[in-house]
């Protein structure tokens, strides 16, 4: 499929309503209000093409952007690529569609996850946290919760959960808004996910107490972490 024919498609199914849906989640103008059906299709008729990927990308919109982080190629994909464009995240609804799509399934997941975390950045400091909900599920979604289904991320590399729980715990009150919620969402992922530190990411959820994230004007709600921790594991049992 043509860049063309793609980006003609996203901007006539776009609607007013869905406009305004994802203003509310902090998208922005930059969108045609194209619904995550459509871009599922499309990706899903392109397959992988990671010069059109890069075309898309380069347009600054929306779905375009989600687009091409469901057809790009993670082993074509360079780290000074996916530099750029995380530097590049204004909301978090894109940086999350980055990571799970792209970033998680790339060779250097981890590697990126570990450069970004302490990072002062809203959305580069979300996407390295997002990074750790994956590599501690050992693949999956961080974008929303830590539940959400998995498109297959990079193995877990020798990574010390135990450290990035101190981490986490030192710093997560302190962090910029988007930040603060991935980091919400690894402190559930590890205590579901890494067996030996489920009392521990409990223990770290009392401590930090209620964790308080803006929505802005969403039904979205901040999970509490040591309920979301025990409800899950009570479903795996």
């Amino acid at each position: 499929m043509t860049f063309e024919a793609v980006m003609q498609t996203l901007e006539s199914q776009g609607t007013a309503q869905a406009r305004k849906t994802y203003a509310r989640h902090g998208i922005g103008t930059n969108t045609f209000g194209t619904s995550f059906a459509v871009m599922r299709k499309l990706a899903k008729q392109i397959k992988q093409d990671h010069a059109l990927a890069l075309q898309l990308w380069a347009t600054g919109y929306f779905e375009p952007r989600v687009v091409a982080t469901m057809v790009a190629d993670p082993l074509a994909l360079t780290r000074d690529q996916a530099q750029a464009w995380v530097d590049e995240m204004t909301t978090h609804a894109v940086t999350d569609e980055l990571v799970n799509n792209l970033l998680s399934r790339t060779p250097f997941a981890a590697d990126l996850a570990l450069a970004w975390i302490d990072s002062p950045g809203e959305q580069v400091g979300r996407a390295g946290w997002d990074l750790v909900v994956m590599l501690a599920r050992g693949g999956g979604c961080a974008a929303c919760s830590p539940l959400r289904g998995s498109k297959g991320a990079a193995p877990v590399a020798d990574v010390d959960f135990a450290a990035l729980l101190t981490k986490l715990e030192a710093t997560i009150h302190q962090a910029p808004n988007r930040k603060k919620e991935a980091m919400n969402n690894a402190l559930i992922a590890i205590g579901i996910y890494v067996p030996d530190l489920t009392e521990a990411a409990k223990a770290a959820a009392r401590r930090i107490g209620p964790v308080d994230i803006d929505h802005g004007d969403t039904a979205c709600k901040t999970p509490d972490a040591i309920a979301y921790i025990e409800k899950a594991l009570a479903r795996k049992a």
